[in-house]
């Protein structure tokens, strides 16, 4: 494997290591000095670039842009729309652009180019290389236009004599391919040599004797022409001189010697001691070393070579990074016309002496060498393409490329020594307005070498932050009564944008109705009469707006508290409050509570009470307004009370109102019901059989001497009524016939009617008897009341005649004995009922005036009854 095929082996590993998504590669062959305008490749065709969008199916519009260094005079351009390549109008001149360089292979003169397809989405960079084949635009040429030979005058036939090479910047069949001796006056002919490294080398021959002594000069020429198409030529006058006669030359040791020396050795080194012999002797053997024709000017200035001792020195600093090996050509001559030839190969060996180099070429184009961002650019915006290099080579070549401190922004790898220069993380104005940093480029050598370049990067603001109020929450705090206009506060905002876009004007939200906001300062006046009554609290929003597009906002909460002046007095719940109380109440119970508010508030509302007019009856709170007793009530003495209360406030200066206060004392059930008819339990009342439905066939009748609830009675039948033939009015005590009497009702049948008043705590209730005797005639009442005696023996609680007939009994002698004690019995309760009258007229007419009612509390009253009733027995 010869190193052009080593090169290509290289290059294709390191292409498929790359990520084919980013970075891709396209090589072109072109002639050189085409004109302008001629058409080498297109790029999308020859990558198969799509312009649809893969992920969503739209077309998208594709931005072809040279990578190009300021002040660079490109050498062929791309269309920016269709991915074409053209030449410019500055020729590409191989032999200048690949000048120094070996032109043993046809092929190894190039240029290479980067393309950047936009916008981000479709990101890719192309890497291109343009081979520059020669064209034949250099005609050969000898080194001198005279070439002067000495041979000697006895030199044999067919001897031969090196003649100056010609060059030819070309390469390949359009470098040297063929020499012509003209006029060479059949004394001399030329025959061509060609090198193992191709070179051809032209020599004279001699084809006859020569004779100094009739002819010691020939004059010829010697033509040189390429293999071109058109084919260039040259030529130069060989002036050949016949000397006198030296028979033996030089030898060197060695023909081909190739030695190493670095490229940092101080001027005076020695390289190499070149050493010949020459088998003369006296002056045909003092041996001159020179260097050969064929030896560069360059490699002459960089070497000196000692013409009698043979050693090669160094006379200037070498530079490996400009020519890497020296072939130099020495020859030792004693005079003859025949030196002797050695090639001397020297290596100059690398030292790490290059730092290495940084080429930045913005893809985003700078503005003064500042590239412009927006911060909203998203992550991953290319922009530069950064290609490193170091002229040393191996270890000392090898390089690395980082970013000097931390910034926003990464070097992304798409080849071995180039670098996309991208942003790394979201850009944010407000954060950090300007980057200037470093990138370093640094080699592997020892000392490490490194070079740096730097980078500006300004952000362009973009309205991407709201204003942002100082307080979330702003509580104020303002007198009631104020005055129209009054300020209250400023209102502040701050944008961290910049420009418009953190110009903030203020508005107020919804109900604001009392307040006004200057847009443009923020100061928030009263534009309304606080009254602390009707609303104590405000709570409201402000809107603070920049001026960004679009614009952005946000909102604080004001809450405004009004504070209390001491502008009303304190009020009462009602202007003359009642309470009732039992006349049984001990004393120093409660009787009542005043209610008294102050819209005002703190000490403004501290209210304290206080009696005005009371002969020391009552005991009221100042603070809670509960009224106690200080008596003890007896409705009979005394049924109501009545005196002023008064409500004093604790501003400054204080202020009072006034109520009236009215004790009433309430009759308590104590009295059971006293029953007026039937007049006795032993009368009865006659049902004949005829008497239809719904007539009254008796009445009973009570009275309760208490007042209000606790005289009204209640009627019921609890017994005797089981058949349902009867049925007795609630509320009048009238008991009416249910059903038409049927013969099997015929007899006695007992009604026990419960009569019951509505008092509280505890009703109070009476039994009374009601008989009723169901038959067409009572011609023997002493037969009825004898039943009705006999009836007492049998409980209450049990109908008399369960048997399914009414109670009858033919014993006409106990028929009598019950007349005559009902007739005792209602002698005695006539009595009764006229003496409780006399003495409870009076109460019974006042209850019967007084229909209001309390609910209070009063004592069991059935012993107290029962021991009444003792008494009036």
């Amino acid at each position: 494997m010869d190193l052009r095929d080593f090169y290509l082996l290289a290059a294709l590993i390191a292409c498929l290591r790359l990520d084919s998504a980013i970075a891709q590669e396209l090589i072109y062959t072109i002639r050189e000095e085409l004109p302008e305008n001629v058409p080498i490749g297109n790029i999308p065709k020859d990558l198969n670039i799509s312009h649809i969008n893969a992920a969503t199916g739209t077309s998208a519009s594709l931005v072809y842009r040279l990578v190009s260094k300021a002040g660079d005079a490109p050498l062929v351009k791309v269309s920016s729309s269709t991915g074409e390549i053209f030449t410019t109008s500055n020729r590409i001149d191989r032999e200048k652009l690949c000048a120094g360089a070996s032109y043993a292979e046809e092929n190894e003169c190039f240029f290479e180019l980067e393309v950047v397809i936009l916008p981000n989405d479709f990101f890719r960079l192309i890497k291109i290389k343009i081979i520059v084949k020669d064209t034949n635009d250099n005609a050969p040429m000898f080194p001198s236009p005279v070439i002067n030979i000495s041979i000697p005058e006895n030199t044999l036939i067919n001897s031969r004599f090196p003649i100056p090479s010609a060059t030819d910047p070309d390469t390949g069949f359009n470098g040297v391919q063929h020499y012509e001796l003209l006029n060479g006056q059949s004394v001399f002919g030329l025959d061509i040599v060609e090198t193992p490294e191709g070179e051809k080398w032209p020599q004279l021959i001699v084809q006859q004797n020569l004779d100094r002594e009739q002819k010691d000069t020939y004059v010829m020429k010697i033509k040189v022409e390429d293999g071109g198409t058109p084919q260039k030529s040259s030529t130069a006058i060989l002036q050949v001189t016949v000397s006198d006669v030296n028979d033996n030359r030089p030898v060197f040791k060695e023909g081909q010697v190739e030695v190493h020396i670095p490229e940092n050795a101080p001027v005076g080194t020695s390289v190499i001691q070149l050493h010949a012999t020459d088998a003369d002797i006296g002056s045909n053997a003092e041996i001159r070393y020179i260097f050969g024709a064929q030896v560069a000017p360059a490699t002459k200035r960089l070497f000196a070579l000692n013409n009698t001792t043979g050693l090669i020195t160094v006379q200037r600093s070498l530079d490996r990074e400009e020519t890497a090996i020296h072939k130099v050509t020495v020859l030792a001559s004693d005079g003859s016309s025949t030196p002797a030839r050695a090639t001397v190969t020297i290596n100059v060996t690398d030292v790490n002496d290059n730092p290495p180099n940084i080429d930045l070429r913005y893809i985003i184009s700078p503005i003064n060498g500042t590239v412009y961002l927006s911060e909203k650019d998203p992550v991953n915006t290319k922009i530069a393409l950064i290609t490193v290099s170091d002229k040393d080579t191996d270890v000392n070549g090898k390089v690395i490329c980082f970013i000097e401190r931390e910034v926003p922004f990464h070097l992304k790898a798409v080849y071995d020594n180039q670098y996309l220069l991208e942003t790394s993380s979201l850009l944010d104005y407000e954060g950090t307005k300007e980057f200037s940093f470093k990138i370093v480029a640094s080699d592997s050598g020892k000392p490490s070498l490194n070079q740096t370049a730097l980078v500006r990067v300004k952000l362009e603001d973009e309205n991407d932050n709201p204003p942002i109020f100082n307080q979330p929450v702003i509580e104020l705090s303002v007198s009631e009564n104020n005055r129209r206009g009054l300020y209250l506060t400023t209102i502040s905002a701050t944008d961290e944008d910049s420009g418009k876009n953190a110009d903030i004007v203020y508005q107020l939200g919804p109900n604001a109705s009392f307040f006004d906001l200057d847009r443009k300062t923020g100061v928030l006046t009263a534009s309304r009469v606080f009254n602390r009554e009707e609303q104590e609290r405000f709570i409201f929003t402000v809107t603070a707006r920049d001026n960004g597009t679009p614009p952005l906002q946000s909102q604080a909460a004001v809450i405004v508290t009004v504070l209390d002046e001491n502008d009303n007095s304190p009020k009462f719940t009602h202007n003359h409050f009642q309470f009732f109380v039992s006349e049984n109440l001990p004393k120093y119970s409660t009787v009542g509570v005043i209610t008294v508010t102050d819209e005002d508030a703190g000490e403004n509302k501290a209210v304290t009470l206080s009696i005005l007019n009371d002969n020391e009856n009552f005991v009221l709170d100042p603070y809670s307004g509960v009224i106690k007793s200080n008596v003890s009530f007896d409705r009979e003495q005394q049924s109501s009370y009545t005196f002023d209360v008064k409500a004093t406030d604790g501003g400054q200066p204080p202020r009072s109102s006034t109520a009236k206060v009215t004790i009433n004392v309430m009759d308590v059930n104590d009295n059971s019901p006293v029953v007026i008819s039937p007049p006795s339990n032993t009368s009865f009342k006659l049902v004949p059989l005829s008497a239809i439905p719904g007539s009254v066939v008796a009445e009973v009748f009570a009275v309760d001497i208490d007042t209000g609830m606790n005289a009204e009675l209640k009627y019921t039948i609890v017994s005797g009524n089981n058949k349902g033939l009867f049925r007795i009015d609630p509320v009048t005590g009238n008991i009416t016939l249910e059903e038409k009497p049927a013969p099997t009702d015929v007899g006695l049948h007992r009604l026990v009617v419960n009569i019951s008043d509505l008092g509280y705590p505890k009703a109070l209730h009476t039994l009374v008897l009601v008989f009723l005797y169901v038959n067409d005639t009572a011609g023997n009442t002493s037969y009825i009341y004898d039943l009705i005696r006999r009836t007492m023996e049998t409980p209450l609680d049990r109908n008399i005649g369960d048997s399914g007939q009414p109670y009858q009994n033919e014993d006409y002698l106990t028929i009598m004995i019950a007349i005559v004690a009902g007739a005792m019995v209602v002698i005695v309760v006539i009595f009764v009922t006229v003496l409780v009258r006399c003495r409870h007229a009076s109460r019974f007419k006042a209850a019967q005036r007084s229909k209001q009612g309390a609910e209070w509390m009063s004592p069991n009253q059935e012993n107290k009854q029962n021991k009444k009733k003792k008494r009036k027995k």
